[in-house]
């Protein structure tokens, strides 16, 4: 398991990606995922337990190698204590955990978080809106080659994962397609580890503050 206490120093290095576009909230299946890790079993044993008896429920056998490589990436960026915290935690906090360890493998989506989310909670503009995702990939746009090279296509289903992942968390609440902020509070044990980590950044990402 790796540790997430250098993930800080490493979001830094590492390069734009639209790699989210394939991915989903996952919350039931990292749950079981992680639940097999702390019951001593290998990422190999849970491959198989995921093709042969379709632990994830998924429609072919294809899509659930495809889910399981997914999910074993994300769960190698939580540590033993964090998996520790994810079972003594309510629901709310481990759809967080969830959340973090995305934002922990994707440098944008924390860029994302952090400069759009973040600074509207700071100011106070309750309303994420499409057009501020829009402005976020043109200003990356000038920052990498990269997200330069990204069709409308893949900036729109990009930052619908950016929106359906904040809503799946609860940092988003829509009603009637409106997107209203909403940081959460976050359980103080969270916040311990996330700070013991060297993660500060991101507990004022999500929870919107200075």
């Amino acid at each position: 398991m790796r540790m997430a206490d250098t993930q800080s120093n490493q979001q830094n290095t590492k390069t734009y990606s639209a790699g989210i576009m394939s991915q989903s909230f996952w919350f039931v299946e990292f749950k079981k995922y992680l639940k097999l890790i702390s019951e001593g079993y290998m990422p190999e044993q849970i491959k198989v337990m995921v093709i042969q008896e379709n632990l994830f429920g998924s429609p072919n056998e294809y899509r659930a190698k495809r889910i399981f490589g997914y999910i074993s990436t994300r769960a190698a960026h939580i540590d033993e204590k964090g998996i520790e915290l994810f079972f003594s935690s309510d629901l709310a906090t481990q759809k967080l955990l969830n959340l973090i360890c995305i934002i922990r493998q994707d440098r944008l989506f924390f860029e994302f978080i952090n400069e759009v989310y973040r600074e509207k909670a700071i100011i106070g503009t309750n309303v994420l809106e499409a057009s501020d995702a829009s402005i976020f990939f043109r200003n990356k746009e000038v920052q990498s080659e990269a997200v330069a090279e990204w069709t409308d296509g893949t900036k729109k289903r990009v930052q619908s994962c950016y929106f359906n992942f904040l809503t799946d968390a609860n940092l988003l609440t829509v009603v009637d397609k409106k997107k209203t902020i909403t940081p959460p509070l976050l359980d103080i044990a969270l916040e311990r580890y996330l700070e013991a980590s060297g993660e500060t950044s991101i507990v004022k990402a999500i929870t919107g503050v200075f």
